[in-house]
Parts: structure tokens; C-alpha cells; sequence
């Protein structure tokens, strides 16, 4: 039974970013969305929700319907209140006072302690702000659920216990996701819908499997098409001959039968499509040189919090060419911490006790929260002055993705993923020899994440990498530290990691 329907939807801002999208979801369906960055997957999930209306066509929803939406960021309205009166002011007003235990009951099944209840929104790191978002959804048991990017800023643990949820507790109703996690997707999707601006692909399938599909039915169109402009190309040479005769002849016959086969040409053109080219902005990485063979090296290091108390300690660590090294570990296992430490040490300048870096170092930094991306500045202004022309930086920009028109607009306006490839674009330019990257891939599309894991791979720079997606650590590391129970060990794989994650939830 539909409990959603979408009949010819299309939306069209500055461009056309969907068409025509005519589909049913039952109760039983988990939907991937999956497009590019700045390619429609939020503002599809809005025009569902009636934030946004679509531009054409038609949704319907069966009677009575609720709507559950988790967004990419919690709503200003809500950093001033306490984590309980947040999810309280999620029920309907009748029901805040009698149904308020289920406020704590959703708490408490999220992993909150007691202490955080009252705790505001805004103190609450990105992961837990996440976990906020979904109790929102929990508390209002809703009909229909969406999710923008819901694995973003959560560690693994959080992710598989939101596998769970969704395959449990949500199993019975439809689910649409934009996600760029690989592993996510196949783990709880049953669909997968590639949203497109010409005809959009729907497979039943999750996306590993949808996507080698996707693959196989653009490769057949691309043939058919090419068979058919062939078949115009011939039509047309047999019309010039015919032209050519009837004019030498003065055959009035020869030369209608050329004008046939000329329209007949130029239907089959007008019919032919154009074929869908993932226009992906580009993410390419620079590394500068250096002689240096060790380029950070950490002995005796304590890796504590604010407060003293200590999270582990780093007995000796050398950090040299070519090593990726991915930190694993749960939320509050330091992980964080000790990224601050090393940013202090090779990008600030600081000496501290422990770390010792070669002078030739030149280190790139990203940090999950791109906070290094003010977003009252346009992107052009953030790349410029870096040792590049004018003309570079905004050749540059457009092959990243970001339009000429939209290069000189506050950075605020564009899409979490396309402020990410201008964060890389700016690393890019700074030439630096390691790279410092604290969750890059949380905005990233998967054809952009796929880009910097080849960069990250192929340029030779060592690099840190803290990421909770599987399939990117599995891509890019070659040397894996996991943080567990206070202790620092290193491993030549992360899949015992994930395994012993995994039998804890």
C-alpha cells in the first residue's frame, strides 16, 4: 500500500535540478537518495516535508500521514533549550505534560546520561546534536520518515546503533535518506533513487547493487543512442545523394523522397536524449616536498582532557612519507583531542611535550565543523591570495563546482558539500607536504569521496585521517591506531575494529 506518491515532480531554481519524478513508496521501503553535492537530495526532502514546493507536479501522502525529518542542522530556535525541553518541544502541545516520559525513555535509549538532560543544545558536540535530531523523531512516532545525511559527525558505534534502529523500529514504514556513506546505504536501504536534473534513476535494489545497475543502464543507453544518431547520420548521406541526383535529373520525385529522409533524420535526432554526465566538481590535493623521512614523531605523549584526567598515552609513534594513518575509537575516547594536539604542534606552531616535528613540515588542516570556512565570505575570496591568479582561482572554483555566478556569493548559500571542495580547493593551494583531516568526508558526495581518496592515496603526503565511514578508512589507510579502553594500539587492519564494534550494540 502507497503511503507516499510523487507524480511528475520537478523542481527548478537557477537550474533544473530534478523532473518528472513519478513514484509510489510502501511501508516497507528504505530509500537511498543519492546525487551530487548542490544537486537537489535537501531540497527534495524539503518540497516533502512543505518547507519547499516543488515546482511542478504533484506529492500525496496517505491520510493522516506524519512526517519525521531530521535535517542536516539543528534549528537556531533550539540551542538556548536543555536536551529534554528540545524533545519535548517536539510533541504536539496536548501531550507535553502526560507524555513527557517517553521524553526520558527516548534519552535514555540514546545513550544520553542523566547529567546532559539538562544540558543545552548548543554544548552538545556535532555527534550528540545528531542523536538530538533523531529523539525529535523518535518522541512524535511518525508515519514517514527522512533523513538528511544522519550519520554525519557520529562515530561508528552511534552509526551501527542507527542501523539498527532504522531496520527494527522504522522497518515498517517508508524511509527516504540522503546519505554519502557507502557502507550506511547498503547496510539499510533496500532502494535506491540517483536523482538526476534529466530522467532520475530508481532501482530496487541498495546502492553497491543499484549503482553497478546504474552503471549497466547508462552503458545501454549510451549504445542505443549512439546506434540511433548512426542510424540519422545514414539517413541524412542517403538524403544528400538523393538531392544531388534529383537535382542533375530534375526529378521532382527523387528530390521529395530526400526532403523524408532529411525529416525523417531530424525526428530521430530531436528523440535522441541527451545522455546524464556525473558532472562531479573536482577534488585534487598538491603536496609540496620535503627531505624528511620521519616527519612527526610523538614519544611519551599524554593525551588528556581539559580537566587532567587522562585518555591514553602515545609511548612512540613516527609518522613518515606515504603513511595514511586512520584514527578508530569511539566519541570521548580522545581521538579529537589528540588531532587538537597535533593541529597546536604543525599548524600552530606550538611546542608541545612530545611531539616533535621536522622543520620542513607543512601541514593541511580540515576539521569536521569547516570551521575554517567563514560563511560570510564567497568562496572566491577564500581561495584568492594564496599564491594563484585571479583567473586560476576562479578556473579552479568552476572545476570544483562551484559556478562563476556563485563564486562571488557568501559561502552560507551554498550546499555543505559544495563549502567542503572549497575548504580541499583553499588546501590545495597551500601545497602542504601532510595532511591533518578530521572527518573530510562528512559533506562530501560519494564521487567527490572516491576523488580524495585517490589524491590522498597517490600524492604521497603523510597524512592523520579521523573517519567514522567504513568504506572511505578502508580506501585511504594503511596504517590503522585504535583508541580503545584507554590504550593506543596500532593495527594492519580496521576490520577487527568494526567487528568488535559491531558485537557491542
Amino acid at each position: 500500500m502507497s503511503v507516499l506518491s510523487l507524480k511528475d515532480a520537478s523542481y527548478q531554481a537557477h537550474v533544473q535540478l530534478f523532473q518528472s519524478l513519478t513514484y509510489s513508496f510502501g511501508r516497507e521501503d528504505r530509500v537511498g537518495l543519492v546525487a551530487l553535492n548542490g544537486a537537489g537530495k535537501s531540497t527534495f526532502l524539503k518540497c516533502l516535508t512543505g518547507e519547499l514546493e516543488f515546482t511542478s507536479g504533484e506529492v500525496t501522502f496517505s491520510r493522516g500521514a506524519r512526517i519525521g525529518y531530521m535535517s542536516q542542522e539543528v534549528e537556531a530556535s533550539l540551542l538556548d533549550l536543555t536536551c529534554r525541553a528540545a524533545i519535548t518541544s517536539a510533541l504536539p502541545e496536548p501531550q507535553r505534560v502526560d507524555e513527557s516520559w517517553r521524553v526520558d525513555m527516548v534519552l535514555g535509549s540514546l545513550g544520553f546520561e542523566e547529567a546532559q538532560y539538562e544540558q543545552t543544545v548548543a554544548t552538545l558536540s556535532g555527534g550528540w546534536q545528531r542523536l538530538l535530531l533523531l529523539a525529535r523523531i523518535w518522541v512524535t512516532e511518525p508515519d514517514i520518515l527522512l533523513m538528511d545525511e544522519p550519520t554525519n559527525h557520529l562515530d561508528l558505534e552511534k552509526i551501527l546503533f542507527l542501523e539498527n534502529w532504522l531496520l527494527t523500529w522504522a522497518a515498517h514504514m517508508p524511509v527516504i535518506i540522503a546519505s554519502h556513506d557507502r557502507s550506511f546505504l547498503d547496510a539499510v536501504t533496500n532502494r535506491t533513487l540517483f536523482l538526476r536534473p534529466g530522467q532520475s534513476q530508481y532501482f530496487s535494489l541498495p546502492y553497491t547493487r543499484a549503482k553497478q545497475e546504474l552503471e549497466r543502464v547508462d552503458a545501454a543507453l549510451a549504445l542505443e543512442r549512439e546506434r540511433r544518431l548512426g542510424e540519422a547520420e545514414q539517413l541524412r548521406k542517403q538524403s544528400a545523394k538523393l538531392k544531388n541526383i534529383g537535382l542533375n535529373s530534375g526529378s521532382d520525385l527523387l528530390q521529395k523522397k530526400q526532403k523524408q529522409l532529411r525529416e525523417r533524420a531530424e525526428r530521430i535526432e530531436e528523440k535522441v536524449e541527451e545522455l546524464h554526465a556525473e558532472r562531479a566538481g573536482e577534488i585534487r590535493l598538491a603536496t609540496g616536498g620535503t627531505h624528511a623521512k620521519v616527519l612527526v614523531r610523538v614519544e611519551n605523549l599524554e593525551v588528556a582532557t581539559p580537566d587532567g584526567r587522562l585518555l591514553f598515552k602515545v609511548p612512540a609513534l613516527d609518522i613518515a612519507q606515504g603513511d595514511r594513518l586512520v584514527l578508530l575509537g569511539h566519541n570521548g575516547c580522545g581521538k579529537s583531542t589528540f588531532v587538537r594536539l597535533l593541529r597546536r604542534a604543525l599548524v600552530a606552531g606550538e611546542e608541545i611535550p612530545g611531539i616533535r616535528v621536522t622543520p620542513s613540515l607543512n601541514t593541511g588542516y580540515l576539521d569536521q565543523a569547516l570551521s575554517d570556512v567563514p560563511p560570510d565570505v564567497s568562496s572566491f575570496e577564500h581561495v584568492a591570495h594564496r599564491g594563484e591568479s585571479d583567473a586560476r582561482c576562479h578556473a579552479a572554483l568552476a572545476s570544483a563546482g562551484i559556478s562563476f555566478d556563485w563564486q562571488t556569493k557568501p559561502m552560507r548559500l551554498l550546499s555543505w558539500g559544495q563549502r567542503a571542495r572549497v575548504a580541499l580547493l583553499a588546501l590545495r593551494f597551500e601545497a602542504p607536504n601532510f595532511y591533518l583531516l578530521d572527518e573530510p568526508t562528512n559533506h562530501v558526495d560519494i564521487a567527490g569521496q572516491e576523488m580524495l581518496a585517490d589524491e590522498i592515496k597517490s600524492r604521497g603526503a603523510g597524512s592523520v585521517l579521523v573517519t567514522h565511514d567504513r568504506t572511505f578508512a578502508r580506501e585511504t589507510g594503511n596504517r590503522f591506531l585504535v583508541i580503545e579502553g584507554g590504550k593506543l594500539s596500532e593495527s594492519a587492519s580496521p576490520e577487527s575494529y568494526f567487528a568488535s564494534v559491531a558485537a557491542e550494540i
